[in-house]
């Protein structure tokens, strides 16, 4: 997933834009990661059921009723 996507949907769920300060790799960052799961979903029958927009906004509900904000 793309980061700025996932800040997108952050922005999506909390209604505000957030202040992106881009700047160059900085040392120990890493340039790509992924992970496939296609193994365990065959071993285990494990399907995610919960996108990963919906579950940021779950989790963002959550936290600002826990927090009370």
């Amino acid at each position: 997933m793309d980061l700025m996507y996932f800040i997108s949907v952050i922005e999506g769920n909390l209604g505000k834009k957030a202040k992106i300060n881009m700047l160059p790799m900085q040392p120990g960052d890493v340039e790509a990661t992924w992970a496939d799961a296609t193994e365990l979903e065959h071993a285990v029958g494990y399907h995610p059921r919960t996108t990963i927009e919906d579950g940021v906004g779950y989790f963002i509900e959550w936290y600002k009723e826990y927090y009370g904000i």
